[in-house]
């Protein structure tokens, strides 16, 4: 059995120890959360390259000890060449190569953002050169090949190894690096280090900037240095759930928070406390298809939808939708957005101030560009673009696309603030809401809540099936179960990292903190 690690101090959690561990060594040199995160950030862009990187984008939930959260969409819009008549020859966008790298990377002006806000509550004390050492030192000498990104590389080798710039940056020699052996990276070293030296705004505004302008144009992206002018982080009041536990906070679109706030709604409507473990995962399961054809019918780019989302987390339109929902039957529904890679990562420090956040390049190594000078992994984020021009997700120069992305947090009614999340796609409001219900509902110990066997409606990587895949070390009987109420149940194997990086952490009334990480990454939960 795995217990939660607890501490009086602080605690940051993240899907690799050494993020953890950057985290930590900021909040022991009077860092507050969030420097803390951005140092953990930094680090996790370099040590786990496959799922995240400064060439990606990133949101950020920020609870304060007091008064209202605030939220960070660092997530960039599609630049100014990517129209429909770019891609006429293509019948979709294309998931690899220079074409799909068609988004301003967000995630550098996100780290910006939040600096500016932990300068506002009093902190910001540590100079950037602080906060992203580690990640220099990591990225210049070298790190150990995680299994994650060895299998990574391995898997998509074929489909990745002639995109301009990915070969010699993630090759050795050619050849699939092993696990363990020494993975460095001095470019991305040196463009970490211009950053601490020109500021994080050069990304976007200053020499930095010009010179990936011309990275863009030598790789053939359609983006260029005046998209990177135009980007700026975004400040939103994120979306909020009323819950019989307390209130529960999410990202705004164009993300999927609405999915995991209407989850934890409507399944708030039924008695979940004391339902066995196959009728709460069918609950979740039915609940999750009434939230997804929400998504589907209005997220996108903020300034294209069409209603206030929030009113969607209204009691009456919850209602509806348990209602809906047969304890004996499952529903048909029609198809998810599939896999995506992604981190995340939680920090909460001795003062109460709580971040909950998510950094990512969408599918494992993004578009597959490594930009030639500056080592930057480029994101394909705007694969999530469609090329009918009549689709909510329709391609627009300038739109942002959507995204799976969604950090959460809490605040119960019994004094416990919480953050958590996952990396995975559709798995994501999936996995937060079993790691919800478990803890808070059910009352399972936060690390068993986190390690226990999930399960995931939809796509997977590398498969086109959407049925619900339950991990091995569920029971025989709740497979019947499932099957029986009408669910295409199929096995994975246990601790099965399609099930995404999960991880939580709890700050008790009396000011202790508890933190659980998920055993299918190479993370940990680290305190002080």
């Amino acid at each position: 059995m795995m217990h939660s690690n607890m501490a009086p101090g602080a605690m940051a959690v993240s899907p690799h120890h050494l993020a953890s561990e950057s985290a930590l060594s900021v909040l022991r040199h009077g860092g507050d959360a969030i420097e803390a995160m951005v140092a953990a950030a930094a680090t996790i862009a370099v040590v786990y390259p496959h799922m995240n990187g400064i060439g990606g984008d990133g949101f950020w939930l920020i609870v304060p000890p007091e008064g209202e959260p605030v939220a960070i969409d660092a997530s960039g819009a599609a630049g100014a060449q990517a129209t429909l008549e770019y891609y006429a020859e293509h019948k979709a966008i294309p998931h690899r190569g220079a074409r799909a790298a068609l988004t301003v990377p967000g995630t550098i002006s996100g780290w910006d953002e939040a600096l500016k806000i932990s300068a506002g509550l009093g902190g910001g004390t540590l100079p950037l050169s602080r906060l992203l050492a580690d990640a220099i030192r990591y990225a210049a000498d070298g790190i150990p090949v995680t299994p994650s990104q060895a299998s990574a590389t391995r898997d998509k080798y074929h489909e990745l190894s002639g995109v301009p710039g990915f070969a010699n940056a993630f090759l050795q020699r050619g050849d699939i690096p092993q696990a363990g052996s020494r993975f460095c990276q001095p470019r991305l070293a040196r463009t970490l280090n211009r950053l601490t030296q020109e500021g994080l705004d050069s990304f976007y505004r200053g020499p930095l900037a010009q010179l990936l302008g011309e990275e863009f144009q030598a790789t053939g992206c359609p983006l260029t240095a005046q998209d990177l002018a135009a980007h700026r982080a975004r400040r939103r009041v994120p979306l909020k759930l009323s819950h019989r536990q307390g209130d529960i906070y999410n990202m705004t679109p164009p993300t999927q928070g609405l999915v995991s706030l209407a989850i934890l709604g409507i399944t708030d409507r039924m008695e979940m406390a004391d339902a066995d473990e196959a009728l709460t995962i069918h609950r979740i399961v039915e609940a999750t298809k009434q939230a997804f054809s929400l998504r589907d019918r209005y997220i996108t780019d903020p300034r294209h939808v069409t209603l206030p989302v929030q009113t969607l987390l209204d009691r009456a339109p919850l209602q509806a939708m348990a209602d809906a929902i047969s304890d004996e039957r499952a529903t048909r529904w029609g198809s998810g957005k599939g896999p995506g890679d992604t981190v995340w990562m939680g920090v909460i420090d001795g003062n109460g101030l709580a971040v909950s956040f998510i950094q990512s390049i969408y599918h494992e190594f993004g578009s597959g560009v490594v930009l030639p000078e500056s080592g930057v992994l480029l994101q394909n984020r705007g694969a999530a673009f469609s090329l009918d021009s009549n689709h909510l997700h329709a391609l627009a120069p300038g739109k942002q696309p959507f995204h799976t992305l969604n950090p959460a947090a809490a605040r119960l009614k019994d004094g416990r603030t919480m953050v958590y999340g996952t990396m995975g796609g559709d798995g994501q409001p999936q996995t937060q809401a079993a790691v919800f219900t478990r803890h808070v509902i059910q009352g399972m110990p936060l690390q068993d809540a986190v390690s226990a066997p999930r399960w995931l409606l939809g796509r997977t990587w590398g498969q086109a099936t959407d049925s619900l895949k339950l991990e091995g070390g569920f029971s025989e009987a709740t497979f019947t179960a499932l099957r029986d109420k009408g669910h295409d149940v199929e096995w994975l194997p246990p601790m099965s990292e399609v099930m995404g990086h999960a991880g939580a952490i709890v700050r008790h009334p009396n000011g202790m903190l508890e933190g659980a990480f998920d055993p299918r990454s190479n993370g940990s939960a680290a305190g002080f």
